[in-house]
């Protein structure tokens, strides 16, 4: 997915302050409409960075999209001319998109730096087709299974491999401490 792109001449990264939840809509809306007010040689790419969330309630395992910059939406545009003056339409264009607070930076708004936006993208990135648990643990705590053959034991977490989403747990079984591999909604605190 790093494949390298060329950024178009006079192109540079922004962040949009949204309002909380509008983030989907000012960006569907800027990828739907640069295109019919003529705006594609100055709006290159709208970036809404996300992951997938996994959490368990009520035994049932349900994941969702969380977003990793509530609030903001990441535009590359170009907005300067030569002379770092505003380029004025597609300026207006994207601070009337409904859901648009403004540019951080309010009128004067400053690009990002490249290593800000490799940051963001290398988030998005990693978070590609992973499942992230919405609950984090730690090493020594307990916890209560919630699922699978172990149900209802306490134990204490002793491992945690986030790349797979598991943990490795002691459970006491017939008096003796039993170590057992579970995935993350398969627990929950054993305080819950």
């Amino acid at each position: 997915m790093s494949s390298q792109v060329s950024t178009p001449p006079g192109a540079q990264w922004f962040a949009l302050h949204t309002l909380s939840g509008q983030e989907n809509k000012v960006k569907l809306y800027i990828d739907k409409f640069k295109k019919q007010e003529e705006l594609e040689e100055h709006i290159f790419e709208v970036l809404l960075p996300t992951e997938v969330v996994s959490e368990v309630k009520g035994g049932k395992k349900t994941t969702k999209t969380r977003k990793l910059y509530p609030g903001y939406v990441f535009i590359q545009m170009r907005l300067y001319d030569e002379n770092h003056k505003v380029i004025n339409r597609p300026w207006y264009f994207v601070k009337e998109v409904a859901g648009v607070i403004g540019f951080v930076g309010g009128d004067n708004p400053a690009a990002l730096r490249q290593a800000e936006i490799d940051e963001i993208k290398s988030r998005v990135e990693a978070a590609s087709g992973k499942e992230v648990p919405k609950v984090s643990y730690e090493v020594g705590e307990e916890v209560k299974v919630t699922d699978g053959a172990f149900a209802n034991l306490t134990g204490r977490i002793d491992e945690i491999d986030p790349e797979r989403g598991k943990l490795k747990i002691s459970v006491s079984i017939f008096g003796r401490f039993t170590p057992v591999e579970l995935e993350y909604w398969q627990v929950q605190r054993a305080t819950e």
